[in-house]
């Protein structure tokens, strides 16, 4: 079996050949990741069954972890999105906050709606909403529309149950800590939600729009969408998943037991919590019948499914890898302690960031990087709820560093927005990267603080 630096050579070539084939071939990145594993299996030598049995255990593991969860958390966003319990969670944000801060409000509802629902859905769905508020308070549209994008993609990154957050953390081993995950997500997520609020009032604002004070007033548009569930209903598929895991993970944290620790690590699962989240998600739908409950279910795990076979093409891809010798090269760089400690988070910041910046995917970048660094962290001492999260956190920051145009967000924001293209890489390419770079140094702080 191959080692040394012609490894190093052809697991190079592995992540080169999915960043060609998914950017210039625009071949879907669960082929190009599988492709990538038996082509990796093969070329170091490894016998030709020992890779089928890799790639298989590598997919059907991962799938086993999380599958249910990022299907479960597909089906949540879908229901938030078809019943307006997005648009009301917008409501709630925008009184609280005040109409006279109408940027600081897309910024905040941009975080909240991402955290279930995907950031292209996301900005869909509030694009009228922002068109509206802009309207009202006189602003321009371009800082409204910065605002909301860079609120929505700072969750879409960093906090499960987002699937790549998800994705990435079981990747990696961290599964059973998606409590830690969730909370380093939401601090680290606030520096990086602030600086693309930062961005949009300070820079974006000298952006205008043709026609951008055109279209229905905010009025028009709650009473065009129809009745709006309650407010409870609306966050409670959201909050229910969040708070039941914090308890789980507070019941290990502190070692309880007895019977209703037992409850509660039971009910703080993150496959139990999210489906919990769907039973919540049921109270919103307008009538239980074939139509909500098969046909809007259905499109949701349609929209899971692609992100369910790029995780699992990521797990096998991660798992050849770790048949490799390639933990001889890691321990070799481990003993030298370059990469040790909070250094080491540049890795998979830059592998990641590489990664979006090439072939566009977020969640994509999420997925590869965290396969390709999985090996690494046995060897440089990494392990535990609070490492492990910072590891997904590092790789969050990458895989939002940067939007541009082989990104379907990029193209979502531009178009829903009304920017020229131009104005859309100095507002909207440009406060991606601000708002990666802020969120490592971020992680990296803590890191030196908390580990």
């Amino acid at each position: 079996m191959l080692s040394g630096p012609l490894l190093f050579l052809v697991l190079l070539c592995s992540v080169l050949f999915i960043v060609f084939a998914t950017a210039k071939w625009r071949l879907h990145p669960f082929l190009a990741l599988l492709t990538a594993a038996f082509a990796v299996g093969i070329a170091v030598g490894m016998p030709l069954p020992d890779v089928v049995t890799a790639v298989n255990d590598g997919f059907g593991g991962l799938m086993g972890s999380i599958g249910i969860v990022i299907v479960a958390g597909t089906i949540i966003g879908h229901i938030l999105e078809k019943t307006g319990a997005a648009l009301r969670m917008a409501e709630v944000v925008l009184r609280l906050v005040g109409e006279k801060r109408p940027q600081l409000a897309m910024s905040l509802i941009g975080s909240i709606v991402s955290v279930p629902v995907f950031c292209d859905s996301g900005y869909v769905i509030l694009s009228s909403l922002k068109k509206a508020l802009a309207k009202r308070a006189m602003v321009p549209l371009a800082s409204m529309a910065v605002a909301l994008a860079t609120g929505l993609y700072a969750t879409h990154t960093l906090i499960p149950p987002t699937p790549g957050p998800i994705a990435a953390a079981g990747n990696i081993g961290a599964e059973a800590y998606l409590g830690t995950v969730i909370l380093m997500g939401l601090i680290v997520a606030v520096p990086t939600v602030v600086v693309g609020y930062l961005w949009a009032t300070r820079f974006a604002s000298r952006i205008r729009i043709e026609g951008e004070h055109e279209g229905l007033d905010y009025d028009e548009i709650v009473k065009e969408f129809g009745h709006l569930p309650s407010s409870f209903l609306s966050f409670a598929p959201i909050l229910l998943p969040i708070l039941l895991i914090g308890l789980g993970t507070v019941t290990t944290f502190v070692g309880w037991e007895g019977g209703l620790a037992t409850l509660l690590l039971f009910l703080g699962s993150p496959t139990v919590a999210l489906l919990l989240g769907v039973f919540a998600s049921f109270a919103l739908l307008p009538k239980w019948n074939e139509e909500t409950l098969t046909g809007w279910v259905g499109n949701a795990l349609k929209d899971a499914a692609g992100i369910l076979l790029i995780t699992g093409a990521g797990g096998a891809f991660g798992a050849v890898i770790r048949e490799t010798p390639v933990t001889d090269l890691i321990q070799g760089l481990a003993e030298g302690g370059t990469w040790s400690g909070a250094l080491f988070l540049l890795i998979p910041f830059g592998v990641a960031a590489a990664l979006k910046t090439a072939q566009g995917s977020s969640t994509a970048a999420l997925v590869i990087t965290s396969a390709l660094v999985a090996p690494l962290l046995v060897e440089v001492g990494i392990d535990g709820a609070l490492p492990l999260a910072l590891v997904v956190m590092a790789i969050g920051a990458g895989a939002m560093t940067v939007s541009h145009v082989n990104d379907s967000y990029f193209w979502v924001v531009t178009q829903f927005s009304g920017m020229k293209v131009t104005d859309a890489y100095r507002a909207q390419t440009a406060a991606t990267l601000l708002q990666g770079i802020t969120a490592f140094v971020t992680v990296f702080i803590l890191w030196v603080i908390l580990v």
